[in-house]
């Protein structure tokens, strides 16, 4: 049995060189031009996932989500993050295709996640993406109203869908986008 283990945990040992050495020798593919395999796409994401999971505080917004408060956050994301995430005109960026991993577009396909877990992402971002630690840029009350936004933006209240509207011309919600003429 012992030769088993040891068996198993050398043979660990060796994939892990040989995957290093192939990654260090520059056998795996760094292109941000080109579509990666969908187990390198669910592997990281899942680590993403997981790593903000077990790192952010699973603090409430101190933030409350007033209209002024979700119009503020629509001003700053449409300020610092439709260049990657896709614009309030609801048009997909076209820097986005240039990036590798590509980023998300935060408005034709909102995030689903707690606000802990999107507050924590923008605060400290994300490594090896293009997504930067806002931190530095940011002050903590505005990382929140941009988080607030993000998290309603399939039910924002009528003030701030017709703000939207206006600054964007095109309507705040897809759910909505029949109402608004």
């Amino acid at each position: 049995m012992r030769n088993f283990i040891l068996g198993i945990v050398l043979t660990i040992v060796v994939l892990l060189i040989v995957g290093s050495g192939l990654a260090l020798l520059g056998f795996m593919p760094t292109r941000a031009n080109k579509q990666p395999p969908d187990w390198e796409r669910h592997m990281a994401m899942s680590a993403l996932d997981n790593s903000v999971e077990r790192h952010a505080p699973h603090e409430n917004n101190p933030v409350p989500p007033t209209d002024e408060n979700l119009i503020a956050g629509l001003k700053i994301y449409t300020m610092n993050c439709a260049l990657c995430h896709g614009g309030i005109d609801r048009q997909p960026s076209t820097l986005a295709k240039s990036l590798y991993p590509p980023p998300p577009n935060l408005i034709l396909d909102p995030d689903d996640d707690p606000e802990w877990h999107i507050y924590y992402v923008i605060h400290n971002g994300i490594r090896y993406t293009g997504m930067p630690a806002w931190d530095k840029t940011l002050s903590e009350t505005d990382m929140w109203k941009v988080t607030a936004f993000l998290s309603r933006i399939e039910k924002l209240p009528p003030a701030v869908q017709d703000f939207w509207k206006q600054a964007g011309g095109a309507p705040g919600a897809a759910s909505d986008e029949g109402e608004h003429h």
